[in-house]
């Protein structure tokens, strides 16, 4: 016998009635946003353009409407899948988090992504109230067509052996048909989720700019945004900061702003630009409240406007890249300049800084070392950024503490450019500063690099992967990780099989951004023992849907231009000693302890 008519007839005694919200509408525009899904893989809602209709049902872990609609909701899919229609389900119940969604996929069989919301802003904007509350949207115009339940099978307490009224697939026929949808909306049954910053509008309204919003933009966005930044406009005070708050709203929704673009859900990292959960709910619900000025003073436009050159300080030694002349118009081949080493002295670097001439026009920069030793990998060494490099969001290239990269004073430095012609003709004359150590670390930094030339990614392919493997051959001590693709590069992961047959996930990157390749330096470093092996995971998008696309109609291959690709994996490392052993030995004693039953 089916349990749910026993469950729900106590269950509604609970549920109550529904909290007054205000719920989207059908003919409303639904706003873009991105989510992870339970396993971790990105979700854009815009991104599914081409799709015919895009339908979204509100999960909730536990919820008996939910765990009886889905097996219906699936024989829908697979009938509209064909047929253009994407499908989704939403998580934004605050008790369920992501291990615990996935597990309850896992147990019933659930294989549709589940995106989380984890700060209820997604969930906010479409009113949900209810689990087992179905969205359609259609992407051509990104209004909501269609809200409300499956069927009309499910009744608290009860259930019909077969539904009479189909709502969902006569609203999804319509579409398809190019006709309006007859029924647009109907009265959902699910659990109620609790959100209870949804009818807080009050509140929100008086989040104080000058306490709360100001200091928050100065820590997490100011860096960028200000003048002579990166970024193409400056936060100089509140009256800019209005003028974009809509901006704002929009690219934390989709996660575009700040550009950090690790899952949270696996490891932890030095510098990580991202924006807490607590954070871009207070942002998002200030600017949704009308970006209000408050009172007290504008701490943004009391920042000091001075900013240093050199964000490391003052450099030992400065070495200007020999100038070249960018055109207007073209290609440009890879450079591989050589400065000379001034010095006459050897010496042991301990962090480099890298300062373009001009921004608009490099791309990327890779400094390495030319010396005569390393014989015919001399050229090979020089140009793969042994010493560092620079690409949006990284310049600098602070080494460990302790450790550093020896410099003998009969080599000199080798660069690798890349420029990109902007419409005009530009001298670009990049410094690269040097920093060194008054006496010998301790250890010796090393770096490996592995890539596949023989990459080639079918036209409109939407997700192409391929996967690449460093195996380490002593105990090292690794520090950072860097994944490498171009204008198609959709998403990463780097995956260790440790010797004894267990694997960890060191670094998922699910949404590539070629604007902004950041060093993922772990926090703290990692034992790594011998025979390790770690794959890097690329994926490339080559369909029209991506919007840095350049043809979607061309097979691409390996190639140095931003219009061809590469899958490259940087990791920079040392050999462990005994007290790393030591120490990360300690560290699984304590781990096994703390999962031990008392």
């Amino acid at each position: 016998m089916n349990a749910l008519p026993r469950f729900l007839s106590v269950l509604v005694l609970t549920l109550g009635i529904a909290p007054s919200a205000q719920a989207l509408e059908p003919g409303a525009r639904v706003d873009n946003f991105r989510l992870l899904d339970q396993n971790g893989a990105s979700h854009e809602l815009y991104y599914q353009s081409d799709a015919k209709a895009v339908v979204i049902m509100v999960h909730g872990n536990g919820c008996p409407i939910v765990r009886n609609t889905l097996p219906g909701l699936k024989e829908i899919r697979d009938r509209y899948r064909d047929q253009g229609v994407e499908f989704l389900l939403i998580n934004p119940n605050l008790q369920d988090g992501r291990n615990d969604v996935a597990s309850e996929a896992a147990e019933f069989g659930i294989d549709f992504p589940i995106l989380i919301d984890e700060t209820q802003l997604i969930g906010e904007s479409l009113g949900v109230i209810r689990t087992a509350d179905v969205f359609v949207i259609d992407p051509k115009s990104w209004n909501l067509v269609y809200r409300g339940p499956v069927d009309d099978r499910l009744a608290y307490g009860a259930q019909r052996p077969a539904a009479g009224k189909h709502y969902l697939t006569d609203a999804l026929d319509a579409i398809l048909a190019g006709k309006p949808v007859a029924l647009a909306q109907a009265e959902a049954l699910g659990c109620i989720v609790n959100m209870p910053e949804r009818d807080r509008r009050d509140a929100h309204a008086k989040i104080s700019y000058s306490g709360r919003i100001a200091p928050l933009l100065a820590d997490r966005c100011a860096a960028c945004h200000r003048e002579g930044g990166v970024a193409p406009w400056a936060m100089s005070g509140y009256d800019k900061v209005r003028g974009f708050a809509p901006m704002i709203r929009e690219v934390i929704r989709t996660k575009r702003m700040p550009p950090w673009h690790a899952d949270p859900h696996y490891g932890s990292f030095v510098s990580d630009r991202s924006i807490s959960n607590e954070d871009a709910k207070t942002l998002v619900h200030w600017i949704e409240a009308g970006a209000p000025r408050g009172k007290g003073p504008d701490p943004l436009a009391a920042l000091d406007t001075r900013w240093s050159e050199w964000t490391l300080g003052k450099p030992d030694l400065i070495v200007e890249v020999p100038a070249y002349e960018v055109p207007a118009t073209g290609v440009v081949s890879y450079q591989y300049p050589v400065a000379r080493n001034p010095l006459g002295r050897d010496v042991w670097i301990r962090a480099i800084e890298i300062l373009p001439g001009n921004r608009s026009v490099v791309h990327h920069v890779l400094a390495g070392i030319d010396d005569p030793n390393n014989g015919e990998r001399r050229a090979i060494r020089g140009q793969i950024g042994e010493l560092g490099g620079y690409a949006p969001g990284k310049n600098a290239a602070l080494y460990p503490p302790d450790t550093g990269i020896f410099l003998r004073k009969e080599a000199n430095f080798r660069f690798q450019m890349h420029y990109t012609p902007n419409g005009r003709a530009i001298t670009d004359v990049t410094r690269v500063g040097y920093y060194f150590y008054d006496k010998p670390p301790k250890h010796t930094l090393e770096m490996a690099m592995i890539l596949d030339a023989s990459l080639e990614i079918p036209a409109h392919a939407k997700a192409h992967s391929q996967s690449l493997e460093q195996v380490f051959d002593r105990d090292v001590m690794l520090y950072s990780l860097l994944p490498h693709a171009h204008l198609r590069g959709r998403a990463a992961r780097f995956t260790a099989h440790y010797p004894d047959g267990s694997q960890e996930i060191l670094l998922s990157v699910p949404k590539y951004d070629f604007n902004w390749q950041p060093l993922y330096v772990l926090n703290p470093s990692k034992l790594i023992p011998a025979n390790t092996r770690v794959v890097l995971d690329m994926t490339w998008d080559n369909s029209a849907q991506n919007p840095a696309n350049p043809d979607p109609t061309q097979v691409v291959r390996w190639g140095d231009q931003t219009w061809e690709e590469m899958n490259v994996g940087w990791f920079r490392f040392r050999e462990a000693d005994d007290e790393d052993r030591a120490a990360a030995a300690t560290k699984v004693g304590r781990k096994s302890a703390a999962r031990s039953p008392q």
